[in-house]
This record gives structure tokens, sequence and C-alpha cells, in this order.
């Protein structure tokens, strides 16, 4: 005969994670083999909703096996040895001493509809923490031909994934998430500092782009010597104030942009040799940052899911607030990206030259006076 290992030997305990959510599986599942009637009572959750794929695997067979008579399930147990005939073949590890020890730990079966509402809670979580994933993989993925595109669409299934899990649990009174927020990534792009470099320069140049280029802020540049030059250029622009190197000097002087170490000399030479145009470099510019808004979005995310103190609640109003700080920088995105619509007033009908056409008049109802025969 064939050994049978036990669950110490197959790796089932061994493997549990040390997450609470496994040791209220373990209830759920006792509960169902103890009680099979008791499965209608568990909605919410599917085999995807548990975390172990033995776990997955019993509950799939739970679920597609009809209930056996309760008395005749309590005298003779030929349910539970089918229920092991169907999982394995999911989980070939799985034994029937770890069935009959899933009974044993339940601690009381007629809460089982408390028990379902963890593991749903669980699940969510961890559904949560996948699309952030995803979404940081798009966002880095240079193999992607759109990959502000495909980053987009990631954060719309993470907003998807939000608003599922505030359906199931709907918003209550409670505190606010106080997961500290990871810090912004700092990063050393030298292609991201030239790109600054001729925006600036190029912008000095010809400072009458700038008035277009409202959807570019100080937050996106990479470099901070670079961030507060650009609100020396638009300030000058919005003063009408002639615009070169010398004034954007001046005025970063100003701004104690000198006092952080950068030398005159070295702003004039940065704001020279301008290439291309503004709207050039402020797109690449921008594309950067929105990248590195979702990347950091992602990871604040991860971050509320990892802490296992937030509950759904807190896990969706977090969420939404960082995908909120998302879309202020995709809205800013579509204005830099989209043409604006021409704007065209419709001619007016003059029936002589220089002479407007008489506006319509109120709908007659009487037949209209008969005209006057002049003499």
């Amino acid at each position: 005969m064939a050994h049978t290992p036990e669950p110490d030997q197959d790796g089932l305990d061994a493997v549990a994670p040390p997450h609470p959510v496994f040791h209220v599986e373990q209830a759920l599942l006792g509960a169902f083999l103890l009680e099979p009637q008791r499965l209608g009572e568990a909605t919410g959750i599917a085999p995807d909703a548990f975390s172990t794929a033995a776990h997955a695997a019993l509950f799939a067979a739970i679920s597609s096996l009809p209930a056996p008579d309760q008395a005749e399930h309590a005298a003779h147990p030929q349910w539970l040895d089918a229920v092991l005939a169907v999982a394995r073949e999911q989980a070939p590890g799985l034994t029937a001493t770890y069935l009959h020890s899933l009974i044993q730990v339940c601690p009381w079966p007629p809460h089982t509809p408390a028990y379902a509402r963890m593991i749903e809670a669980e699940h969510c979580r961890r559904r949560l923490a996948t699309a952030a994933q995803r979404l940081m993989h798009s966002a880095h993925d240079t193999s992607l031909p759109l990959r502000v595109t495909a980053t987009f669409d990631e954060a719309d299934a993470l907003g998807c994934v939000v608003d599922d899990i505030a359906t199931r649990f709907p918003p209550h009174a409670g505190s606010l998430p106080r997961t500290p927020t990871p810090p912004q990534a700092t990063t050393h792009d030298q292609d991201a500092l030239d790109e600054e470099r001729l925006l600036l320069a190029t912008a000095t140049a010809h400072p009458n782009s700038i008035k277009q280029m409202r959807w570019l802020t100080p937050g996106d540049f990479t470099h901070p010597l670079h961030a507060g030059l650009w609100p020396c250029l638009t300030t000058l622009i919005r003063r009408n104030t002639p615009v070169d190197p010398v004034t954007v000097l001046w005025e970063a002087q100003h701004r104690g942009l000198l006092s952080t170490g950068a030398e005159p000399q070295e702003l004039l030479d940065l704001l020279a040799g301008p290439v291309g145009t503004p709207e050039h470099w402020g797109e690449r510019i921008l594309h950067r940052s929105v990248l590195a808004a979702a990347h950091h979005l992602g990871r604040r995310i991860e971050a509320l899911t990892h802490d296992p103190a937030n509950t759904p609640y807190q896990l969706v109003v977090g969420s939404r607030r960082a995908l909120a700080d998302l879309t202020a920088v995709r809205t800013r995105w579509q204005h830099a990206t989209t043409e604006p619509a021409p704007t065209t007033r419709p001619a007016r009908t003059r029936t002589a030259k220089g002479t407007a056409a008489p506006r319509a008049g109120p709908p007659q109802t009487t037949t209209p006076p008969a005209a006057r025969i002049s003499r």
C-alpha cells in the first residue's frame, strides 16, 4: 500500500503563512466538513479567496459536491472521502488526517458567516496589492510601445478593484489609515536632467510658448534647481517682463536659488544653447512625471495593503486618496497631448453690404393686416 504522507510531511503546516487568515480558513473549512449544510452561509468568497492552494482545492471540492444529510454524515462520513478525492486532484498533498485536524480546530461552526467575511476581507487586500504591483510594473516596463496609455489602463483596473471593495464593504464611521506614506523615489536619470536643461534653455529663447504650457509644474522636474527655475520663467511671462538668461538669473536670485550653491555663471550656461521647442521637452518631462506618479501610487497602495491594521474601509479611503493624486497628473497630461478644439464663430448673415439681418420676431398667431395702399 502506498504511504500516505502526514500533514507535517507534505508541508501543509510547514508552509502555512503566519497570518491570522490562515487559521480563519482552517476554522471555516472545518465548519463545512463538520456541518456541510452551512456552505450556503458563506457568501462573497470563491476558491481564489483562500491563501493556499490546498485550502482553495478543499473549498472547491466542498462546493462542487452536494451536501449530505446531516444525520447520515454524522454516522457515516463517506462524504469526507469524496471531498478528499476531488480536492486531491488539485492538491495531491492533502490527507485524511489534515481534514480531521480542520474539524478539530473549528471553534464554533455557527460562526461560519463571520469566518467567511474575514476571508473575503483578506482576499480584497491581496487583490489590491496585486493591482498595485501590476501598475508599478507597467510604469517601469520600457518594452511597452505606449507606456503611459498602458499605465493609465492599469490605474483604471486598480480603481475598479477599489470600487468593488467599497461595494463589498460599505463605508462606515472610523479612523483614517495611519500607514506612513513611502517617500518619493529619487531618480538620477541623466536623460531626464538633459531634457530639463534643454527645456529651460529653449523656453528662455522662446518665452511665448510658456503661456500654453500651464500643464507643466515644478513638481514634474527631477532636479531641485530646475524645479526652481521654471517658476522664474513663468513669473517673468506673467509680469510681461523681458525674458533672457540675465533676467532669469535676476529672478532666481530673488527666489533664493543662488543660496543653494548654484553659481551665476552656471545658471547662465544652463540657459544657453536652445534646441527644439519648449513643448517637445515639456511633454518629455511630463511623460516621466506621469510614470513616476503612477509608480509612487502603486507604492502607496502596496504600503497600505502590507499594514495588517488597515481594515477594508481604510484600504478604500487610502487608495482613493492616492488615485486622486494620479488623476491630477493625468488631467495635465491630457491637456498637454490633446490638440485644442478650433474655435469657429458662425458667420453673420447680412441682407446688404454693412447691414445686419433683422432678428426673427415672435411667431404670428393671427392673420397679418392687409397692406395699406398708398395714394
